[in-house]
């Protein structure tokens, strides 16, 4: 009898499972502010080098997309309010039991939490949790990802990386990780690596698995 594909699947946590667009564009007041909001909080992300407050980043790319004063609190202020993708829920109960479930995510610690107990399987603690502020850096630097593998004791030939933003998809693979590219939102490609799996939604992941 074949077992599993792999031991472990690790994702991404505020877009590969929740759909933290809906509520960045909320707080923001539309579709267009939240995106100048979002591309601008990655750009300061990506280029960040070692961990600043999360908190701080977020603040300064409302800033620099021209939003209003206290849209970043207000952000914190709602961080409840996030929700899994409809079939997220779905995908993650097939998984359980199968394969070590975890998160890589771009977050303080606080803010991971919280976000990670949002998407849980039927309420169950993910196998592990990994912040930016715990790694010391964010993605797509290496740390994050070490960080978790190393934590779920899980090879990466062997852990399958769920994917939300496109720099995830370069970050992961350089470890040796197969990547699994749930693209919500048709994003451009970043760099030279390929997913090894590409979908617009969560729903043929457990046949990858």
């Amino acid at each position: 009898m074949t077992g599993p594909r792999y031991d472990a699947v690790l994702f991404d946590l505020l877009t590969a499972l929740l759909d933290s667009w809906t509520l960045w564009n909320d707080v923001a007041g539309g579709p267009e502010p939240g995106l100048a909001w979002r591309r601008a909080y990655l750009e300061i992300t990506y280029g960040c080098g070692a961990y600043r407050p999360y908190e701080d980043l977020v603040a300064e790319a409302a800033a620099a997309a021209g939003l209003p004063p206290g849209r970043a609190p207000a952000l914190a202020a709602r961080w409840s309010e996030l929700a899994p993708w409809p079939e997220a829920p779905a995908a993650l109960a097939s998984l359980a039991g199968r394969a070590k479930l975890g998160v890589v995510t771009n977050c303080s610690v606080t803010r991971g939490r919280a976000a990670a107990a949002r998407a849980a399987p039927q309420g169950k603690p993910f196998d592990v949790v990994v912040t930016a502020e715990e790694a010391g850096f964010y993605k797509p630097r290496r740390e994050p990802y070490a960080c978790a593998l190393e934590e779920l004791g899980a090879s990466p030939a062997r852990t399958l990386f769920v994917a939300g933003s496109a720099a995830d998809v370069p970050g992961a693979s350089a470890l040796g990780m197969p990547v699994y590219w749930h693209n919500r939102i048709g994003a451009r490609a970043v760099g030279d690596a390929s997913p090894t799996f590409y979908a617009r939604s969560l729903k043929p992941l457990p046949g990858v698995v």
